[in-house]
């Protein structure tokens, strides 16, 4: 039977996540009700999302695009306050009224509304992976302080999180094991990935995902990500938490204990099963995903990831080993990277060797403040967009 009613603020409500989320709530109409909703820019698709959801508060963190959603709320006769910009969403986030955030932003731009949950003391479905790699410290200790609850959306830390022990999440664990498809361009040498383009560096095989997490998946960025991102959510250090290719990714991740059991995560590759987890936990909802068919699977398979064709997760390690500012450095470098490689101005090699410069051009600072983590955010956007322009005159 559904407890109290909870209510969902949902921040990146029009991306991949947001609509999966909302998928799920709207199959538990008595267990969730939207309190809030936001968007980038993309005025028209919040404003359909919020007639039919009927938020408390929509909003808009471009400033520039809240007159067409104030007055598009208006013509439809809704309710829903018409919010903009950063501090609204840090408004919406730590609203008392919202019981559960979904922090769906993706990059540096979702940071503060996520702490500013995590300081709210809400449950916190954490699809923001950025914001553990640029602040991972100061979020789990403002979790803590505030009485926050982080439940992992990205699939494979959520399995994580459902293999390790509910009492203590250490306990008798001797490896994690984050699962990795390999991407679009798995198998091949890194000759043949110099002329990739973006639709084809977009085409993943298993996942439906934004371009940007798309494209991180292609490079392995994103495993290096979740390897910096497990770090701070489960308290393991680095070489404890290893990468292994699954093709097939069925497995979303493992759990290796002393004793000789691992424990894995099965499921059909939908982020569905990851939020409806979190949303619900402990208990357990229907998500709207099919069962999996265990007959039907063929085989598992399992690689080693290959550094040399792929050595963003080779950066990714460097910068969680160098700590501090570092892990800042390389999300902000390949966000710039991977944004230039959507448009055209860098090659698919490029990413990789824009990240390795900004951290060779960057010594490790301190982590101590969200102000001096987005100082070295800017900083590094600015040192990434200047290579990038050397790079093309060249």
């Amino acid at each position: 039977m559904a407890g109290p009613l909870k209510t969902v603020a949902l921040l990146g409500a029009t991306g991949s996540i947001g609509r999966s989320t909302l998928d799920v709530v709207a199959r538990h109409p008595d267990r969730f009700r939207i309190g809030a909703l936001s968007a980038h820019g993309r005025v028209d698709a919040l404003l359909a999302l919020c007639e039919r959801f009927r938020p408390d508060a929509a909003v808009v963190s471009d400033p520039a695009a809240y007159p067409a959603l104030r007055d598009g709320l208006a013509a439809r006769g809704l309710p829903t306050r018409a919010l903009a910009g950063p501090a609204a969403l840090d408004e919406v986030a730590a609203d008392p009224g919202n019981d559960t955030v979904v922090a769906a932003i993706v990059g540096a731009a979702g940071m503060a509304s996520t702490l500013a949950a995590a300081r709210s003391g809400k449950r916190l479905l954490l699809a923001n992976k950025e914001s553990v790699v640029l602040a991972g410290e100061l979020l789990m200790r403002a979790a803590r302080e505030g009485g926050a609850s982080i439940l992992p959306v990205d699939s494979e830390h959520n399995a994580i999180y459902q293999c390790l022990p509910a009492d203590d999440g250490r306990q008798g664990v001797r490896r994690l094991l984050l699962t990795a498809s390999g991407g679009p361009f798995r198998g091949r040498d890194r000759a043949a990935l110099a002329k990739v383009t973006p639709e084809q560096a977009c085409a993943h095989p298993n996942w439906d995902m934004g371009p940007k997490i798309s494209v991180d998946s292609a490079t392995l960025m994103n495993k290096g990500l979740e390897v910096i991102e497990a770090r701070h959510l489960f308290g393991l250090p680095p070489e404890r938490i290893e990468v292994v290719v699954h093709p097939q990714s069925v497995i979303h991740s493992l759990v290796d204990y002393v004793d000789g059991s691992v424990l894995a995560q099965l499921g059909n590759p939908d982020m569905r099963t990851a939020l409806a987890y979190g949303l619900a936990w402990p208990e357990r909802i229907d998500s709207g995903v099919a069962p999996l068919d265990l007959a039907s699977l063929a085989r598992f398979d399992f690689e080693a990831p290959d550094l040399e064709t792929f050595p963003c997760l080779a950066l990714a390690y460097r910068a969680l080993e160098a700590g501090g500012s570092a892990p800042a450095v390389l999300s902000a470098a390949n966000e710039v990277a991977v944004s230039a490689f959507l448009q055209g101005q860098l090659g698919f090699l490029g990413i990789p060797d824009l990240v390795q410069a900004c951290l060779d051009a960057t010594p490790a600072g301190p982590a101590d403040s969200l102000d001096d983590l987005l100082e070295t955010d800017a900083a590094a956007r600015r040192l990434a967009g200047e290579l990038i322009t050397r790079m093309r005159l060249q």
